[in-house]
């Protein structure tokens, strides 16, 4: 590619990795785009935290995820990946205070809370979109990728506690 302007999107059309063009209110677009939403959430927290591997795992299996929704014949999701986030999830419970988890909890505390609040917010997006595509489009999609985005989601909110608990910061509660 010698420009980033291919001009071939000029017609409300779009390719997926395999060549197939699809109208770019498919829903199998906003699925995509809600993904990169949340990539770039996760790219601006990272700027915000010390938890910089981690995020960057994450945000390599959403370039997967991606590229799995946009059917690329060369991507590998496995349960290993999903396996590995829950890995992280319990880690980061445990050094979670005991009462953490009573209430709901309002968004927001410190900056970096309410980024990721936003961040989990994109990725139950994502999650409710990716299950609202046809019965036909899912098939093409390993069941893994359903379940990261839910783990992915509680990851998000474990984080943003974590970080309001760092900065000492009073959580505001319902």
């Amino acid at each position: 590619m010698t420009s980033i302007s291919t001009k071939t999107g000029d017609t409300g059309t779009s390719a997926l990795a395999n060549g197939q063009r699809l109208a770019k209110t498919d829903p199998i677009f906003a699925l995509l785009g809600d993904l990169d939403e949340l990539n770039s959430w996760l790219g601006l927290i990272i700027t915000q935290t010390q938890l910089i591997a981690s995020l960057q795992t994450i945000q390599k299996n959403l370039y997967l995820i991606s590229a799995m929704v946009a059917k690329s014949k060369k991507v590998v999701f496995t349960a290993q990946n999903l396996q590995e986030l829950e890995s992280e999830a319990k880690k980061l419970e445990k050094k979670l205070a005991n009462n953490w988890h009573r209430n709901f909890l309002y968004p927001g505390g410190t900056k970096l809370a309410a980024y990721l609040d936003l961040s989990r917010a994109v990725c139950r997006r994502a999650e409710r979109v990716a299950w609202s595509l046809p019965l036909l489009t899912r098939r093409g999609i390993k069941g893994e990728v359903f379940s990261y985005l839910n783990r992915l989601s509680d990851y998000l909110y474990l984080l943003r506690c974590w970080a309001n608990q760092q900065a000492k910061q009073k959580e505001r509660e319902f």
